[in-house]
């Protein structure tokens, strides 16, 4: 199946081989564990609108289980290639910022939480760097995966990033989770690449406002700004749900802009 992408086939046959090692050396790792966590040649990343899996997770703020975590909040996941490194330094202080109480996540009432390959001990010495360097305490779950188990269950790892031991790492991927565990957005920005989070906010406010009204944002829209009427809502309920929206005239004659303010 992979035949046309030597990357993927390569890359999958490592992680099929990590994981198989796993469960010869880990009695307590069942087989049937095994082979779900392991990344075949058929495995496909997550897809938007899919139900998001849920796990459980050793994390600087104790034992998780992802759905409990979430309740029914909006959830942020992110992805960090290691411990110890510049760029996603400053990237967990940021997020820091941005989860202090009053904040910009809890305002959203999003529950933030960060992954990588490393070990609970890692991630424990690390954040006192964090708070040095950015000012910021590390004040949401960062999850311990030194097997990768859940970051290859959940499409993170790379090929083009591995490890000193020549083991796939995770990149920069985000995935923001609805109240219903329904993935709605996934990016993923390369190692060199730091996060925009003021877009990822920006996408939050999109995703939540839509979520519940026949609206979508035009390109770099801002959270209050006009949106667009959807082309499924006929032109008597979009009368009726959006009195004040307008139809922009365009050379086709087609009434497919329809402008609302969001007020």
């Amino acid at each position: 199946m992979l035949a046309g992408f030597p990357r993927r086939a390569a890359f999958a046959a490592t992680t099929s081989s990590l994981f198989a090692r796993q469960a010869r050396s880990s009695p307590s790792l069942s087989c049937n564990t095994a082979t779900k966590r392991t990344m075949s040649s058929d495995s496909v990343a997550l897809l938007l609108g899919d139900k998001f899996p849920d796990f459980e997770a050793e994390t600087t703020a104790g034992p998780i289980k992802l759905h409990d975590y979430l309740g029914s909040s909006w959830g942020l996941l992110c992805s960090h290639p290691a411990d110890f490194t510049p760029v996603c330094t400053t990237e967990l202080g940021t997020c820091a910022k941005l989860n202090v109480e009053g904040g910009e996540f809890p305002k959203r009432d999003v529950k933030m939480l960060a992954i990588s390959c490393d070990p609970l001990e890692s991630h424990q010495g690390w954040i006192g760097d964090i708070k040095a360097h950015t000012g910021h305490e590390v004040n949401f779950p960062l999850i311990a995966d030194a097997d990768r188990s859940i970051a290859a269950s959940l499409g993170m790892l790379h090929p083009d990033h591995m490890s000193a031991e020549g083991l796939p790492m995770t990149v920069r991927t985000v995935y923001v989770i609805s109240p219903e565990k329904i993935l709605k957005l996934a990016l993923t920005y390369p190692a060199s690449t730091g996060r925009n989070f003021d877009e990822i906010i920006r996408a939050i406010d999109s995703l939540q406002l839509t979520a519940t009204r026949s609206l979508a944002t035009p390109a770099d829209w801002q959270k209050g700004g006009s949106c667009m009427v959807l082309p499924t809502v006929s032109p008597e309920d979009a009368a009726e749900k959006f009195p004040e929206h307008k139809t922009m005239e365009v050379p086709s004659g087609k009434g497919y802009l329809r402008v609302t303010p969001t007020s």
